[in-house]
């Protein structure tokens, strides 16, 4: 599995597998196909509701700890977020029957952001989050975050996929260490996604899929990916993007498919910014 290096030297699988939107009680086995497959990052969060059949997986897999990247994630805290946010994170270690994660990523730019962001560098320097970072942050937010507290984030994970490919954003993380990585790679199939003529053209010349050439291409612009599937067939085909490689003018195709919007919801739309602020998950 190729990975890559954090700016604390910490080694991340480069192709992983998120769990967002799969429900509760398929979880566990979706995880445990997925681990079958191959995969050794998972990706889970507080809010999805999901963290303790990740757990259970785990558990029942028998893969040494060691061998496992394990990323849950904080939602978002009031103040005193400090306290609050550290019984979150015990709470998400608990439901994993973990001793530890590998990456605690800050969910939302909201609420509580600097206390939030106190509780994780203290949490990373217990060594119970071996890296920490951020989730669904614009680069001004980034940037400022950086500038403001002791540990810049190891990660930033934001909507990434061939119809809205962050350049700009991109560029800044790599400038000043952040690792990018990507939700939403297939764009949940929007604008056609797994048939777009482009896609499947390139798809073809390899004897790929549209949906495996979506994660090369993330793979060779260095961002880490985390596809969702349920079904061991798919888990199998999503991880099977490591015996071939896209040529210049197949980059070139595919950067020309980029809109510089969302296909989902902007961070900065106050709207948004009420709805996700103001959301509370049950203690």
């Amino acid at each position: 599995m190729q990975s890559v290096t954090l700016n604390n030297g910490v080694e991340m699988p480069i192709l992983g597998f998120g769990v967002y939107q799969i429900p509760p009680e398929r979880t566990e086995q979706a995880v445990t196909d997925a681990l079958a497959v191959g995969y050794r990052l998972l990706d889970t969060a507080a809010a999805y509701g999901n963290e303790e059949a990740v757990g259970r997986a785990i558990k029942s897999s028998g893969i040494p700890r060691e061998e496992l990247f394990v990323t849950t994630k904080l939602w978002v805290q009031d103040a005193p977020a400090q306290d609050n946010a550290r019984r979150a994170f015990d709470t998400s270690l608990t439901k994993l029957g973990l001793d530890h994660v590998d990456l605690y990523l800050m969910h939302q730019p909201f609420g509580d952001v600097y206390g939030q962001w106190r509780a994780m560098e203290a949490v990373n320097r217990e060594g119970l989050a071996k890296a920490i970072g951020v989730a669904n942050f614009y680069p001004d937010r980034l940037l400022d975050l950086m500038l403001n507290n002791e540990v810049t984030p190891a990660v930033n994970q934001i909507e990434t996929h061939p119809f809205f490919q962050r350049t700009a954003d991109h560029a800044l993380m790599r400038e000043h260490g952040v690792q990018h990585q990507s939700w939403g790679g297939f764009a949940e199939g929007r604008n056609n996604l797994f048939t777009h003529p482009v896609l499947s053209e390139i798809g073809s010349a390899h004897d790929k899929s549209a949906a495996q050439v979506v994660l090369r291409w993330l793979i060779q612009c260095g961002i880490v990916t985390i596809p969702k599937s349920v079904d061991p067939g798919r888990m199998a085909q999503n991880f099977d993007v490591f015996d071939f490689e896209l040529g210049d003018d197949q980059m070139a195709r595919i950067a020309a498919l980029d809109t510089g919007a969302t296909l989902f919801f902007d961070h900065r739309d106050p709207e948004m910014v009420a709805r996700l602020g103001k959301h509370r998950l049950d203690s």
